[in-house]
């Protein structure tokens, strides 16, 4: 069987890489191991950054109609919680909704656009040729083979992909276990409830189908060694002593412990080899931003794939996937790991710590903005080699309005090809080639840091790439094509 792309991974970081490599003209299969999407939902959390990358494939409105919006987030439960409020985002807020869901709504995304997804099937193993990549599969009838032009590993931090690449996996072991439990509460606590203190710490979560979902760490959790599956009884007498109540909890649907392990991958792209998601990246769980950063993986990913297999993109531009995430990736190192340190600091001078840093976040309204860009990855920016660059490049695009239109920038972006945002009048409207459509417009109220942008290239993820504010057409046009030239193979028009 003959595909561009095989993914290896079926979760929502695979499943949002096959969309996007479809929508870019690619074929792809994606092999996953679980017959069946897994109901006990890791991740709860979306943040603004993916809702916007949803948004601008049109599909983010099913999240909406069935999430909860949330207007902050926590950094290490602190109590003092960061307001996303003032984020400069159409979604100012944490959407809960299970994995699980976004997994379904995810997979008839991929499937509608026509991506193969096979169930109950697993890699084991690939061999890399010089133009293509043999991959080997076990599937419900026996072993078989894929042959493709690539292969991306989304297959989570045990990843087969990444080890039979030989890649290292380079980090800190886990040193503490956090645990949880999704169970029914005859008494749950006010919404929002989480406590912190000597005794530990406990976070409740509302869940569909009116159960709860526990997470919680304490001092016993600072441990390396295994002590057995968590328990019911277990849960109960640990949610005691932190908050001196168990809410009336019973009939648990999920028990689980988790640990700190961080480690991150120490290539991103090998060859016709791609990693994305906890295939690159392994940290403890801290502000639910784990399945967003692999998402964002993916976006990143998919149109350079994409591209690539269609001919029209400079021969370097996979090789930028590690260049611009792997950072990325470091920065979710240092932040989790930041956390976790908060989160385990059961003495005294621990707890002075907390108090202090959670009073900065609620007196400090730049500290506030600044962590919750960080958490919700609209601080993201690709570095460019260029000094004499605007500031704006690299950054990702706000959802710029347009005079006399209803439809801002994420509707106008195209998975398949650059965006070059003309806002001349014309003067660049020529310009349409294989991987770029020009869009003449006129910004309706622009924030600040546009207000003297006469055009801009748009990547397909979102991303500037190139922003002129020349006032003289003809140099305009000259830096346009300067621009052009490095991101298209072809320039003539």
């Amino acid at each position: 069987m003959q595909q561009q792309v095989v993914i290896a991974g079926g979760g929502p970081v695979g499943l949002w890489l096959a969309a996007e490599l479809r929508l870019g003209g690619v074929s792809v299969t994606v092999v996953e191991e679980r017959v069946d999407i897994d109901q006990r939902s890791k991740a709860l959390t979306i943040h603004p950054r993916t809702l916007e990358i949803l948004a601008s494939r049109g599909v983010h409105e099913p999240f909406l109609a069935e999430g909860l919006a949330i207007p902050g987030g926590h950094f290490a439960v602190l109590d003092d919680r960061l307001d996303f409020r003032a984020l400069e985002t159409p979604f100012p807020y944490t959407l809960a909704l299970p994995q699980a869901r976004t997994e379904e709504l995810l997979e008839e995304h991929a499937l509608a656009l026509g991506a193969v997804i096979v169930r109950g099937h697993r890699v084991t193993g690939f061999t890399e040729h010089p133009e293509a990549v043999t991959v080997q599969v076990d599937g419900l009838d026996g072993a078989y083979e894929l042959r493709a032009a690539f292969i991306v590993g989304c297959d989570g931090s045990r990843s087969t992909v990444r080890t039979a690449a030989g890649i290292d996996f380079v980090g800190t072991p886990s040193t503490v276990l956090g645990w949880l439990g999704d169970v029914t509460l005859d008494s749950p606590p006010r919404p929002g409830f989480s406590t912190f203190g000597l005794r530990g710490g406990v976070m409740v979560a509302p869940l569909p189908g009116a159960r709860y979902r526990l997470v919680g760490v304490s001092p016993d959790s600072l441990t390396t060694e295994w002590p057995g599956d968590l328990t019911l009884e277990e849960l109960r007498a640990k949610t005691l002593a932190v908050t001196g109540e168990d809410f009336g909890m019973r009939d648990p649907v999920w028990l689980s412990r988790f640990g700190n392990a961080t480690r991150l991958a120490a290539q991103y792209r090998r060859g016709r080899i791609q990693l994305a998601g906890d295939a690159a990246h392994q940290h403890f769980p801290a502000g639910g931003v784990g399945m967003n950063v692999g998402i964002q993986d993916a976006h990143n990913l998919g149109w350079k794939l994409a591209a690539t297999l269609r001919g029209w993109a400079p021969d370097h531009l996979l090789d930028t996937y590690h260049t611009e995430r792997h950072p990325v990736g470091a920065q979710l190192m240092e932040h989790s790991r930041a956390q976790t340190a908060l989160m385990t600091g059961f003495t005294p001078e621990g707890m002075d710590l907390r108090s202090l840093f959670s009073g900065m976040i609620a007196t400090q309204p730049a500290l506030n903005k600044a962590l919750s860009e960080r958490l919700t990855a609209l601080a993201v920016s690709y570095p460019t080699p260029d000094p004499t660059a605007h500031p704006l490049t690299g950054t990702s695009a706000p959802d710029l309005a347009f005079t006399g239109s209803e439809n801002h920038l994420f509707s106008r972006l195209r998975p398949d090809s650059y965006l070059l945002l003309d806002l001349t009048a014309g003067v660049l409207a020529d310009r349409t080639r294989p991987g770029l459509v020009v869009d003449t417009a006129t910004l309706d109220q622009p924030p600040s840091a546009w207000a003297t942008v006469r055009a801009a290239l748009i990547r397909p993820d979102g991303h500037v790439a190139w922003a002129g504010i020349d006032e003289a057409d003809t140099a305009l046009s000259a830096a346009a094509d300067r621009a052009l030239a490095t991101t298209h193979r072809t320039v003539a028009r």
